[in-house]
């Protein structure tokens, strides 16, 4: 119920001392379904805790780029892409009329990065080496690998943030408890991660925040990973 009502929702949100939050849509009918652009804003509109992103499924849409525009006069913060669930690379050129407005506008681009269960989804279309063009190609792009290549290519993701400066590991989906396995040197490139909750695939946020507050890192460290890096992306104060 707290996530169908935006008040409610707010609340239970500040309840666990969070500042600011990115709503997702998703278009995705022939794997994980529907929740509109329109819904998202909707939602989001009147409440300044929520950051509302966009999508574009360019399997349905033959011009991405005005709908996108679209979506960012009604206030998006940023774009989220599914390639896995949509059935396309990254790095396909009908993709980049996006990132060209997205850096235009100085927008982050979230991309789906690693496996999925869901039925329908392809996961050749989510490795994150197709990212490599777009960070080479669009320099002053925020970039956000969504779950950080996971299962298949963590160190493929890893290598590539530290190869390019745009280029970052977004964390939601991934047992933190499991973060340092995956990337045992995260200190050393603790500005690179940036926290997601993926809820409410996870049981609680609180629970989940509480787990990253517990890794063997630097106290800055956390700050980075839960709001700071994050908040640098999104151009927050």
């Amino acid at each position: 119920e707290e996530m169908i009502d935006p008040e409610r929702f707010a609340a239970y949100l500040k309840s666990h001392q969070i500042e600011k939050a990115v709503i997702l849509p998703e278009i995705s009918p022939l794997t994980t379904g529907v929740v509109s652009n329109e819904y998202v804003m909707d939602f989001c509109q009147g409440n300044d805790i929520f950051l509302p992103f966009c999508t574009v499924n360019p399997s349905l849409v033959s011009q991405p780029a005005p709908e996108f525009r679209k979506y960012i006069k009604m206030g998006a913060q940023g774009i989220k892409l599914y390639p896995s669930y949509n059935h396309f690379y990254p790095n396909e050129s009908c993709i980049y009329p996006l990132y060209e407005i997205a850096q235009e506008h100085r927008l982050p681009v979230l991309v789906h990065t690693g496996s999925s269960v869901f039925k329908g989804s392809k996961i050749k279309y989510a490795d994150p080496i197709y990212l490599d063009d777009v960070a080479s190609d669009f320099p002053d792009l925020p970039l956000l690998m969504a779950h950080s290549g996971r299962g298949l290519w963590y160190e493929k993701a890893l290598f590539l943030s530290r190869l390019h400066p745009n280029l970052y590991l977004e964390i939601s989906g991934l047992p933190p408890k499991n973060l340092l396995y995956y990337f045992p040197d995260m200190e050393k490139d603790i500005d690179k991660f940036v926290y997601g909750s993926d809820w409410p695939g996870i049981r609680t946020i609180n629970s989940n925040i509480k787990a990253i507050k517990e890794l063997p890192l630097a106290e800055e460290s956390i700050r980075k990973v839960l709001y700071k890096n994050a908040a640098g992306i999104l151009g927050l104060k």
